[in-house]
């Protein structure tokens, strides 16, 4: 079984360009217009795909969370008005599939539920993200299953136990693991980046990614030179916007210095072949006294 899956037109996995995904999330605060210029940003910058989260927000948040008051652009609200607030409706999502058919870029989705699910069923949308927050929800994870499409599973706040539980689930066809570490921003102590060598050799079969939410550029090219096929970093206009996801986030100047890392990462790798380059030949001539051959 070769690990590689297929999203739209694309392979993904050993030996094919890595599959860079922009995070739009929330970031947008609910607002149609900034989620365009984040299209625009992430179109402009080269990268594979955008992403969105798609949730039904009384089915999906916590019952001990709704209720609870916060501060929001919208004033001090309680917890369910605010994830109402920051959530597109039906017409608003057709104006994103429409847009980004006008950019010629791949979108699609982080479900969180089951009726997000039913919801983006009516768009043409490449494969599903299951969220690090819903990985131990198999009942979501066998609903995404019966869709069809290639599943992408992120995998913070989890044990090695519930990957392999949600794995057992899922089936490992058609199916993307992402290595991740849930906090915003997270510390280089605590990104791991070695868990994407331990889930290369736990899944084998399995193409792995990285979904980081650092701040800074340097380790997800890392994260790629250790094997990851797939990438996804937080876009934003503006880290200073409001929102919780913003500071672990990458500006649209930051994001173009990405995928060219990433890209550069790709070449510089090469093959492990060792070769003499037609390029050292001027320095092999002028600067090897013996020659052994």
């Amino acid at each position: 079984m070769a690990r590689e899956v297929r999203i739209g037109n694309r392979l993904v996995g050993d030996g094919h360009p890595t599959f860079i995904i922009a995070e739009l999330g929330i970031n947008h605060n609910g607002d149609l217009q900034i989620a365009k210029r984040m299209i625009d940003a992430a179109v402009h910058a080269g990268v594979d795909a955008v992403k969105f989260q798609k949730r039904t927000p009384d089915v999906s948040t916590p019952e001990a969370q709704k209720h609870k008051m916060r501060e929001t652009p919208w004033g001090y609200l309680p917890y369910i008005e605010y994830r109402h607030k920051v959530e597109f409706n039906e017409e608003e999502y057709r104006e994103i599939d429409r847009y980004c058919k006008e950019k010629n870029i791949p979108w699609l989705v982080s479900v969180w539920d089951e009726p997000a699910v039913d919801f983006m069923e009516q768009f043409d949308t490449p494969a599903y993200k299951i969220p690090s927050a819903a990985l131990t929800d198999h009942n979501l994870l066998r609903y995404v299953r019966k869709t069809g499409k290639p599943v992408i599973l992120s995998t913070g706040m989890s044990t090695m136990e519930q990957i392999r539980r949600a794995v057992n689930v899922l089936g490992e066809q058609d199916l993307v693991i992402m290595h991740c570490t849930s906090t915003y921003p997270c510390e280089p102590d605590e990104l791991n980046l070695r868990m994407i060598e331990t889930l290369r050799r736990e899944f084998p079969n399995i193409p792995i990614g990285y979904s980081g939410h650092e701040v800074g550029l340097v380790p997800t090219a890392v994260a790629v030179a250790l094997g990851a096929c797939m990438v996804e970093r937080h876009l934003t206009l503006d880290r200073a916007m409001w929102g919780s996801d913003q500071a672990a986030s990458v500006e649209p100047g930051g994001f173009e210095r990405l995928v060219k890392y990433i890209r550069v990462t790709e070449m510089a790798l090469g093959d492990g072949i060792k070769r003499v380059y037609d390029s050292e030949k001027p320095s092999l001539m002028k600067l090897r006294r013996v020659n052994d051959e």
